[in-house]
C-alpha cells in the first residue's frame, strides 16, 4: 500500500503541470456554476423551456468577452493616445532619470538606451536565444490559457455528471453532508472570483485618482497596469507600481516622493485591510487564514500558488470543517 502511494505521488509530480491546468479548470468551473444556472434557468420563448447548458455556457462566455471588449473599447482610444505619447517621450524621460541618477551619483558613466538594455540583468547571452525562448513562453501561456478554457467549458457540460459520481462514492448516510459540503465550496470559489475582480476595480480607479492628483502623465496607461497587476498576488502590486515611479522621475522629485508615498499607502491598505476583508467578507476565510494562504502558496508555487491560494484555502476549510464534525460525533455520543 506504501508503496502503490509513493508511485501515485511520484507520477503526479511527473504531470504536475497538466494537473496544475486542470486543478485551476476546476476551480473555474466551480466558480463559475452558479452564474452558468442561472443563465440556465432563462426561459426563452423560441425554445419553450430552459436553455441547453452548453447554450448557458456560451453565453456566459460571451458575455465576459463582450465585457472585456466593452471596457477595451472605452479605454483603447486614451490608453493608445497615452501609449505613443509615452514611447515618443521614452528617450527624454530616459535622459532626465540617467541626469538625475548622475547627479546623485548613482550612477558613474551616461548610457544609451541600447547600451543600458545590454547591461540589465539577465539580457547576456545570445539574442536569438533569449526572443526564442520570450516566444515559447509566450506560445506556452496562450496555450495554456486556451486549455484552461475548454477544459473549463466540458467540466461545465460534465459538473452534474461528475458531481453525482463523487456523491456515490460515500456511504449513503453521508450524502447529503457531501452534497452540502460541495455547494459550499461552490459559493465559496464563485465569491473569491467576485472579490478578485472587486479588487482590481478599487486598485484601478485608486490609482487613477491619485496619479492624476499628483499630476502624473499617462495616468490612464498606468492605472490600468495596476489593475492588472493586482490580480497577480504579492508580486504583480509592486511591479505595476515601478512604471509609474519611472513617469514620475520625469516629472520632478517631489513627484517621485509623492508616488511612492502613495503606492506604499496603497499597498499597506491592499495587504492589511482590502484583501483580508474583502476575501473574508467574500469567500468567509479568516483575514489570518488569507495572509498564511498567501505566504505558504507563494512559497510552493509562486505567483500561481498565491494566485490559487485563497479558494484553495477556502475549499480546505470546508473539507476541515466536516472531519472535525466526524470527530466530534463520537464524541458526543460517548
Amino acid at each position: 500500500m506504501t508503496a502503490l502511494a509513493v508511485l501515485i505521488l511520484w507520477a503526479a509530480y511527473i504531470v504536475r503541470d497538466a494537473l496544475l491546468l486542470v486543478y485551476v479548470s476546476g476551480l473555474l468551473a466551480i466558480g463559475f456554476s452558479p452564474i452558468v444556472r442561472v443563465i440556465e434557468r432563462q426561459k426563452v420563448v423560441p425554445i419553450g423551456g430552459r436553455l441547453p447548458r452548453w447554450l448557458a455556457i456560451l453565453i456566459l462566455y460571451v458575455l465576459i468577452l463582450g465585457s472585456i471588449t466593452l471596457v477595451m473599447v472605452l479605454i483603447f482610444p486614451p490608453l493608445v493616445r497615452q501609449g505613443q505619447a509615452l514611447w515618443e517621450k521614452l528617450p527624454e524621460m530616459f535622459e532626465k532619470g540617467q541626469q538625475f541618477l548622475i547627479s546623485k551619483g548613482w550612477l558613474k558613466e551616461h548610457l544609451t538606451i541600447r547600451e543600458a538594455m545590454e547591461r540589465a540583468p539577465g539580457t547576456g547571452g545570445d539574442a536569438v536565444g533569449r526572443v526564442a525562448s520570450a516566444a515559447a513562453d509566450v506560445g506556452g501561456g496562450i496555450f495554456g490559457v486556451v486549455t484552461i478554457l475548454i477544459l473549463t467549458f466540458y467540466i461545465l457540460i460534465e459538473s452534474w455528471n461528475m458531481r453525482e459520481a463523487s456523491i456515490r462514492l460515500f456511504p449513503r448516510a453521508r450524502r447529503a453532508r457531501v452534497d452540502a459540503a460541495m455547494r459550499e465550496m461552490t459559493v465559496k470559489v464563485s465569491a473569491w472570483l467576485g472579490g478578485q475582480l472587486l479588487l482590481a476595480a478599487v486598485i484601478g480607479t485608486s490609482s487613477a485618482i491619485g496619479l492624476w492628483a499628483l499630476g502624473v502623465p499617462f495616468f490612464y496607461v498606468l492605472a490600468l497596469l495596476s489593475a492588472v497587476g493586482e490580480m497577480i498576488p504579492v508580486v504583480g502590486p509592486i511591479l505595476s507600481a515601478v512604471p509609474a515611479i519611472a513617469v514620475a522621475s520625469t516629472v520632478s522629485l517631489k513627484t517621485v516622493v509623492f508616488v511612492v508615498i502613495f503606492f506604499v499607502l496603497q499597498q499597506q491598505l491592499e495587504n492589511h485591510i482590502l484583501v483580508p476583508k474583502i476575501m473574508s467578507r467574500q469567500v468567509g476565510v479568516s483575514p489570518v487564514t488569507v495572509i498564511v494562504a498567501l505566504l505558504i502558496g507563494g512559497s510552493l508555487l509562486g505567483i500561481v500558488g498565491a494566485i490559487l491560494a485563497v479558494p484553495t484555502a477556502a475549499i480546505l476549510q470546508v473539507i476541515a470543517s466536516e472531519l472535525m464534525t466526524d470527530v466530534d460525533e463520537p464524541a458526543k455520543k460517548a
